[in-house]
C-alpha cells in the first residue's frame, strides 16, 4: 500500500505508485488541461508510467515527488500534486493538477496549500516557487489563495513568459 502523506478536510494525498497511471493518463491526457502545461501537448500513458518511475527516484534521493489527490469521499484518485526540481533546478517547485470535473471546487488551492505546510515541516523546505502561464489567470488564483506572492516575469529561451511565484514558509512553520 503507498503512504500516506496528508489529509485535509476532503483529501487524502499520498505517494504515487505504479497503478497511478491510468489516472496520471486522465488527468494528463486531457488536451484542455496540457494546454498550460510543458509544451502543451498531452501525456501519453508511457510517459506517465516513466513520470511514476521518476517520482519514485525523487522519493528516494529526496524523499517528495509528484503525489496522488485522493478524493476523501469518493477515494477516487483526482489529480496530481507535488513539489519537484523541473530539469533539475535547484528551486523546488509546486505542480498540481486536477480531473476538469473537479475543476472550480478550491480542491487545488486546499492541496497546494496543504502541500506547501507538509513541504516545510516535513522536508524543512523554507521557499518554494510556482510557475504559470500569465494567461492561465485560473492557476493564479490557485497560487495566490495558497499562499503564494507573485515573482518574476521570466522570459524562456522559445521567447515566451512566465509568471513565477514564490513562498516562504511562515517562521512559526518549523519541521515536526
Amino acid at each position: 500500500m503507498t503512504r500516506l502523506l496528508f489529509e485535509t478536510a476532503r483529501l487524502q494525498v499520498r505517494q504515487l505508485d505504479a497503478a497511478d497511471a491510468d489516472a496520471m493518463g486522465a488527468v494528463y491526457g486531457d488536451p484542455d488541461a496540457m494546454r498550460w502545461v510543458g509544451d502543451g501537448e498531452p501525456l501519453q500513458r508511457s510517459q506517465c508510467e516513466e513520470w511514476v518511475e521518476v517520482t519514485r527516484r525523487n522519493y528516494a534521493t529526496r524523499g517528495y515527488g509528484m503525489c496522488a489527490i485522493v478524493e476523501r469521499e469518493s477515494q477516487a484518485v483526482i489529480g496530481f500534486c507535488g513539489i519537484v526540481h523541473p530539469g533539475g533546478q535547484p528551486q523546488a517547485e509546486l505542480k498540481y493538477a486536477l480531473l476538469r470535473s473537479f475543476w472550480h471546487r478550491g480542491l487545488a488551492t486546499e492541496a497546494a496549500a496543504a502541500l506547501l505546510r507538509h513541504g516545510a515541516q516535513v522536508h524543512g523546505l523554507r521557499h518554494v516557487i510556482a510557475t504559470a502561464a500569465p494567461q492561465n489567470t485560473a492557476s493564479h488564483r490557485v497560487l495566490l489563495k495558497a499562499g503564494m506572492t507573485p515573482g518574476e516575469l521570466r522570459r524562456n529561451d522559445d521567447g515566451s513568459l512566465t509568471q513565477c511565484f514564490d513562498w516562504h514558509a511562515p517562521a512559526g512553520l518549523s519541521p515536526v
